[in-house]
């Protein structure tokens, strides 16, 4: 094993040629470890653009797993919710292959030693957050859930000799031979080196997270910044519901990027929302105030934003003094901006959190292009629908790795071993510039402001203008990347003339029956960003 080695993988297997072999899982994030882990002992090489482990917004996670658990709570019933929650697009038969996995999966990941909370007779205890009809998701200590459960995983991928990590490195265009995906081309150096390295596999799984750090305000590391969706596009694989990206209604608003996060579990815990008139807001908009449906929450809280009126959570009576203690990630979050939360409300804003869109996947995690597998946040199963049911991600993550998992290990036809690496460079590879910071900051903040949590025609069609400009300058591979996923969310956007979910148009502020349907595209390949062919 070449556990956190880059010199040592490439020593083990610079010198291997042949027909690609090994299956290569570009993302270190749960759906990815988990994946690892479910291959075992198949040899495996997992790819990180950043330290493994640390990476990703799976260890970032706060609010814990969804399943049904507990006593008088049913697969069935959280299939229910998860489909209101979808807002008319779910796809049903992967919604329901998710919630009457759940079970089995926590049932895994308790093996592989995740301390999820128990109460004192050994039981699982359960939370309640918004939109869920029962108390039905796990946690760690309140809100440490992910970070808990990715301590426990890489420590049981760094005991298994039949995976390997490679560290370091950004993927930026895949390998194609005889139309089957079989490798990747990546640059090493968190993505500063000037050549790229090939690396050749006989299975390629995409895990390489979300999209939301395209945003200037998100909750999302910048790792999170769509990639997989480019490197999936660019190679012809099939895109489905790119309009549909979630924003967490409460971020806390520090000026930090990225913002901390004040889970959903407060509100579940009874946490209200408050102007800065004092006013309690969500009681007004909808029947299930603070614990309606995210969109719901995030518009109202952009609404009085815009209204001049700022937005705070209120945690004092319904959690009061023992804050620190229930939820201690947050409460570290806000000490470090000056504020007790057990005394006085933290501020609030809705920021870019999560994408239901992504690289269309079947039940197995396969892509439309053979030889490429995709599972987590950067695949779009369809379970999510139009509004990600809370605390649904990391049990996507789970099962669906799972599913990716039994697929690749089904198929005996493509030899044992390590993935092969190369010196090879992409054709048409532009190296990252000293540009790179400022056309990225102008990404974000045309995001922000044209693709955000409000939308309409004049917006998208700007933001479109502006991605265009910026692809015809010919900027890095890097950036490249960012720019065509950047680009489909608008077009998706502009597309979809309705509001729906996570998306929503001011120009046309109702649902159209006739719209309830996913949304499925190829996009176009940027000029001179093609995938590599196999020499």
């Amino acid at each position: 094993m070449a556990y956190g080695s880059e010199t040592a993988a490439l020593r083990v297997s610079q010198h291997r040629r042949g027909a690609p072999r090994g299956t290569l899982i570009i993302g270190g994030g749960l759906a990815g470890i988990f994946c690892a882990l479910k291959l075992v002992p198949q040899p495996v090489t997992i790819l990180t653009a950043v330290a493994f482990g640390e990476g990703g917004s799976s260890v970032w996670a706060q609010g814990g797993m969804a399943a049904a658990v507990a006593t008088g709570d049913t697969p069935e019933k959280h299939l229910a919710d998860t489909i209101a929650a979808g807002a008319g697009i779910v796809d049903v038969s992967m919604a329901s292959l998710m919630t009457h996995a759940a079970k089995a999966r926590i049932e895994d990941l308790l093996g592989y030693g995740v301390p999820f909370d128990r109460d004192s007779a050994g039981h699982l205890l359960t939370g309640r957050e918004a939109a869920h009809s029962e108390r039905r998701i796990v946690h760690v200590q309140g809100d440490t859930a992910g970070r808990a459960i990715m301590a426990a995983l890489v420590e049981r991928v760094r005991a298994t000799p039949s995976i390997q990590v490679i560290e370091g490195y950004v993927a930026e265009d895949l390998i194609l031979t005889d139309g089957r995906v079989t490798g990747v081309m990546a640059r090493g150096q968190g993505g500063q080196a000037r050549d790229a390295v090939g690396f050749t596999a006989r299975n390629v799984v995409l895990a390489s997270g979300g999209s939301g750090h395209l945003y200037a305000v998100t909750t999302n590391p910048p790792e999170s910044s769509g990639n997989g969706i480019a490197l999936a596009a660019k190679a012809g694989a099939m895109l489905a519901d790119l309009e549909f990206v979630q924003f967490h209604p409460t971020a806390i608003d520090v000026g930090r990027d990225p913002a901390p996060l004040a889970t959903e579990a407060l509100r579940g815990e009874g946490a209200i929302l408050i102007n800065s008139l004092g006013e309690r807001f969500m009681t007004k908009i909808a029947a299930e105030a603070e614990l309606a449906p995210r969109d719901v929450v995030a518009r109202a809280i952009h609404a009085e934003r815009a209204a001049g009126r700022k937005a705070f959570l209120d945690c004092r009576q319904a959690i009061g003094a023992s804050f620190s203690k229930r939820f201690p990630t947050v409460y570290a979050f806000c000490q470090e901006a000056g504020i007790d939360p057990a005394v006085e409300p933290i501020p609030m804003a809705p920021a870019a959190h999560y994408h239901m869109g992504g690289v269309f996947t079947d039940a197995h995690g396969r892509t439309t292009v053979p030889g490429l597998w995709a599972c987590g946040e950067v695949a779009s199963t369809g379970v999510h629908g139009a509004n990600r049911l809370a605390s649904n991600s990391l049990l996507e993550a789970v099962v669906f790795a799972t599913e990716v998992a039994n697929d690749i290990a089904g198929d005996t036809s493509g030899g044992s071993g390590f993935v092969d690496i190369g010196t090879r460079r992409p054709i048409a590879s532009r190296v990252p510039t000293a540009d790179d910071a400022s056309v990225t900051r102008i990404i974000r903040q045309t995001m922000e402001r044209d693709v955000g949590v409000v939308r309409d025609h004049d917006g998208l069609t700007r933001a479109i203008a502006t991605f265009d400009r910026l692809l015809a300058e010919s900027p890095s591979t890097q950036v490249a990347n960012r720019l065509v996923v950047a680009r489909g969310i608008a077009a998706g956007a502009l597309e979809r003339t309705e509001s729906r979910g996570g998306h929503y148009r001011s120009d046309y502020p109702e649902p159209d029956p006739s719209k309830a349907r996913r949304s499925f595209t190829r996009l176009d390949q940027a000029e001179g960003h093609s995938v590599v062919a196999a020499e």
